[in-house]
């Protein structure tokens, strides 16, 4: 979602739009505002104690936040047109300033509570109080945009909300960072052998990413591949000596119960514009969610010229084109992920075939095309319209 506000506000003033962005000050230091592009401010603002809080104990300084984002624009003499909140917190905010700005807001939810505890465990599920604050906002914003069709299905059918509000535009890749490079360029950089079979896994460590039952399938690979392939693990935090800390630690202590641990790289969490390396020295990269509102790693890959094997699931069936940039398996099936992930180790033609594959079907998420829908749904609400919003052009085939 960071990668989604920056990249989008930063496109958005390259075609003449300003865009500040608001968020909850976490220390004491970081100056209140910042020019991170042209034409794009990162504004922080006081709520609360200035330090880091866990997301379910923001809530309560919502109307803080509300009030002092108001305040900061009456003494910058700022009046905004469009308000573009994402994550349910920042919906609420949204709301609370109407009575600042009375200013029209569309709303991105990225994931909802209802979509994640779907597939979520017990001890992973979402609050209720997401759960019913999200249904409120379905109802209070100008618009929503949807990351992908089966979302904007269930916003509508499930959460009843109107069909004519709702936009379906997905995130976007920045085809200028991802492209492909020589794989024994970026396995030299990782000091990878050249011919070792190997497969790259990037995200957080959460269990709604699916990091037991790639573990298990690399586990099943051992057993039927010729050579043990190698896991590049990117996520996480790693402590000074590189070994696996905090939830990472977990991952690895699976993977010593697996007898694997000698072939997972544990790289910890990788600045953006390093993972094209990670992208382009793994002869396949594993998106094995169980939820992907959109499956921004799957289309970095791709762009990547990588081909992917992920879950079948939300935006993933929409952005992995099946048999043309990747296959697709059920979500939590082990023996499924270890079998495609052999075919695609072990197939070169097959291998081939998806990398030409994955460089056209990337190129329909460029930014450029998603800030272009964006901008036009901000451009009918700040002209007054409240239906008939969305773009002509789709960027989903």
């Amino acid at each position: 979602m960071n990668v989604y506000v920056r990249e989008l506000a930063r496109h958005l003033a390259q075609s003449n739009l300003p865009v500040d962005i608001f968020t909850r000050r976490s220390d004491t230091t970081t100056p209140e505002t910042i020019q991170i592009d042209p034409g794009v401010n990162l504004i922080s603002i006081p709520a609360g104690p200035p330090e880091k809080l866990d997301k379910n104990l923001i809530f309560p300084f919502l109307p803080e936040f509300a009030a002092q984002c108001a305040l900061y624009s009456l003494r910058q003499g700022v009046r905004y047109d469009v308000v573009h909140s994402h994550y349910w917190l920042s919906g609420w905010a949204a709301h609370l300033l109407r009575r600042y700005w009375d200013t029209p807001f569309v709303h991105m939810f990225h994931t909802t509570a209802h979509m994640k505890n779907a597939v979520a465990g017990v001890t992973d599920r979402e609050p209720r109080i997401r759960g019913d604050y999200e249904r409120g906002l379905i109802g209070l914003a100008d618009s929503l945009i949807a990351a992908n069709p089966d979302e904007r299905a269930d916003l509508i059918w499930r959460q009843r909300a109107a069909a004519d509000k709702i936009c379906t535009v997905p995130p976007g890749v920045d085809l200028t960072l991802f492209q492909p490079m020589p794989r024994e360029v970026a396995r030299a950089a990782l000091g990878i052998d050249p011919g070792e079979a190997t497969i790259a896994f990037v995200g957080r460590v959460d269990p709604i990413k699916g990091v037991e039952v790639l573990l298990k399938a690399l586990r099943q690979l051992s057993d039927v591949l010729p050579a043990r392939p190698r896991l590049l693990f990117v996520g996480g935090d790693v402590d000074k000596l590189g070994e696996p800390t905090g939830p990472l630690a977990s991952v690895a202590a699976l993977a010593d119960d697996l007898n694997l641990r000698d072939r997972v790289l544990f790289a910890g969490s990788q600045p953006q514009d390093r993972l094209p390396v990670y992208y382009c020295a793994a002869d396949v990269v594993a998106v094995p969610s169980r939820y992907e509102s959109f499956g921004l790693v799957a289309v970095e890959a791709m762009a990547c010229g990588t081909p992917v094997v992920a879950s079948r699931v939300g935006g993933l069936k929409f952005t992995v084109e099946e048999g043309v940039s990747g296959l697709l398996v059920p979500p939590g099936d082990v023996e499924a992920l270890a079998e495609n992930l052999a075919y695609v180790l072990s197939d070169t033609d097959l291998r081939s075939r998806l990398s030409a594959g994955a460089l056209v079907s990337a190129r329909p998420f460029a930014w450029q095309a998603v800030a272009l829908a964006i901008h036009h749904i901000y451009q009918r609400l700040a002209e007054g319209h409240r239906a008939n919003l969305c773009c002509d052009e789709e960027i989903y085939a």
